[in-house]
């Protein structure tokens, strides 16, 4: 039955309306701008921007740089005040993050100056910044507004709200990782705890208890004491680092995710327990489009014992993607004998029936075949 509602949705281009470029043309316009980034951080001096901040001068501490004194005002002409760089970044984190209403129900025709007081002038200045490319809006019918969002190389439909749900995260992650280091311990009590919050979700639980973890165990793997850790020791980091990798992959926060987990493969080397590390990673070449890495990454991680479930969607995927299509096709077998739902797999399959044609159903018969003979 045709949704009558759903007809009358209206595409909106938002080229007048996004603010791509408007940071780096606010480079252009302003001498020593580059040394400002540099000491108080690009996104930072963006946020200043944003929020109505005016920085006027640093007095820099090359000691302690989290220290340094900012000069600054709140709007044209306001009153200049002082504060350490790192008290500085928590506020304007915190200006950012305040709670603002959505505007009422956008009209099936508004105007560029509705659509930025829907989705929030300060949004449409913040995506470029984190890489989100905002396409277009759908309006109309009984839906709620929608927008097609950019982000590497896909495209997906995303609600206002979902919206500043993205970059509220993308602000919080910035302001943790500008914060000053604090004396770092390894409690692995904190592992587990970890393990449970991405099970039920909640990825930013486990950059909270994880997230200082990967720049001091990087420096200490360079030490005689990290090069000696045993078995039992490396595989509790492993755990973590894999913890922590796949809560960054899940929010999109793919530079990170590969970071961390490298960094566990450095530790976990061929132990059992490093098989999530290269599944993780491959997913991570695979969400960015480079699947040619991915397979070795995958099969290393089913080498080791991974869940075939897991992985094996993946690397057909891979195959797919590079053309090798009997490949593809024996990776999905295998992925339906393992478990996997054979509907989650239909657009994949779909893709190999096409090219092989009628030989598709007779190499799936002689895949099944050899079977036993391998096993």
């Amino acid at each position: 039955m045709i949704n009558l509602a759903e007809t009358t949705r209206k595409v909106i281009d938002l080229e007048s309306v996004r603010a791509d470029g408007w940071f780096e043309q606010l480079a252009a316009d302003i001498p020593e701008f580059e040394q400002l980034c540099q000491v108080v951080g690009r996104r930072f001096v963006a946020f200043s921007f944003i929020s109505g901040v005016r920085i006027s001068s640093v007095a820099y501490d090359s000691h302690n740089p989290h220290a340094s004194i900012v000069d600054f005002s709140i709007g044209e002409g306001g009153e200049t005040q002082q504060l350490p760089l790192s008290e500085l970044r928590e506020r304007l984190g915190a200006a950012l993050l305040a709670g603002d209403e959505l505007e009422d129900d956008l009209t099936e025709d508004p105007t560029p100056d509705d659509i930025r007081n829907h989705v929030g002038r300060r949004y449409l200045l913040l995506a470029p910044l984190f890489g989100l490319g905002l396409e277009a809006l759908e309006v109309g019918g009984a839906s709620e507004p929608m927008l097609r969002l950019r982000l590497g190389g896909t495209t997906e439909a995303i609600s206002v709200q979902g919206l500043r749900d993205v970059i509220h995260n993308a602000v919080r992650s910035e302001v943790a990782r500008a914060r000053p280091s604090q004396a770092f311990s390894i409690d692995f009590k904190k592992v587990p705890v970890a393990e449970a919050a991405n099970q039920r979700g909640d990825y930013d639980e486990t950059i909270a208890l994880l997230g200082a973890w990967p720049g001091p165990l990087s420096m200490f793997l360079r030490t005689p004491q990290g090069q000696a850790l045993g078995p039992a020791e490396r595989g509790k980091l492993v755990r973590a680092l894999s913890a922590l990798g796949e809560a960054y992959l899940r929010k999109r926060q793919g530079e990170w995710a590969e970071d961390v987990l490298r960094l566990g493969i450095q530790f976990g080397q061929e132990l059992p327990a490093s098989a999530p590390l290269f599944s993780l990673l491959g997913q991570v070449r695979v969400e960015s489009g480079r699947y040619g890495e991915a397979i070795g990454l995958l099969r290393r991680a089913l080498a080791l014992g991974v869940d075939r479930r897991v992985s094996m969607p993946a690397l057909a995927r891979c195959f797919v993607e590079r053309g090798r299509y009997v490949a593809a096709m024996a990776c999905l077998d295998e992925a339906i004998d393992a478990g996997v739902d054979a509907r989650e797999l239909v657009s994949l399959r779909e893709r190999v029936d096409r090219v092989l044609g009628p030989a598709a159903k007779r190499l799936s018969e002689l895949l099944a075949e050899d079977e036993p003979a391998a096993q």
